[in-house]
């Protein structure tokens, strides 16, 4: 298992950013790699809710696996590759001064040996830019529209 971990302090309280991350069939409206995204299934508790994400011709499916309100947010992906034995991004949130440091952890795991690792590690590569994209749409989203 490879992980790759993105932080972008923001110019927001935890709450006000807890509120765009937990509107979880919205990340269409501020991620700018999203092209569409709309909530599948929504339960009783937000573990288990379900989103659909367009990206390009890429249709994912998003399930969250952690909610820890104003703390974390995690989620398995679905719909990638079928090497990628799993694919999890986990957003977690701490005070700065009058922000928030916010961290997108994506976790990659592929399989056991070198081979594998390399590939994981490739895949994290990727993922990096694709992190920063998420952090500043969501800084641009609170930062300029009052969110």
């Amino acid at each position: 298992m490879s992980e790759v971990h993105r932080s972008r302090t923001i110019a927001a309280d935890p709450r006000a950013v807890w509120d765009v991350l937990a509107d979880f069939g919205a990340i269409g409206s501020w991620a700018d790699n999203i092209d569409h995204s709309c909530i599948l299934n929504q339960g009783s508790q937000p573990v288990g809710t379900t989103r659909r994400v367009q990206i390009g011709r890429n249709a994912l499916v998003e399930q969250i696996t952690e909610y820890d309100e104003t703390r974390a947010l995690a989620y398995d992906v679905d719909g990638l590759p079928k090497r990628l034995r799993r694919f999890n991004n986990r957003w977690s949130l701490r005070r700065a001064g009058d922000g928030t440091v916010v961290t997108l952890t994506s976790t990659v795991e592929i399989g056991s040996g070198p081979v594998h690792k390399i590939a994981e590690r490739a895949v994290c590569r990727v993922q990096v830019r694709q992190s920063d994209i998420l952090l500043a749409g969501l800084a641009h989203r609170l930062e300029n529209s009052g969110d």
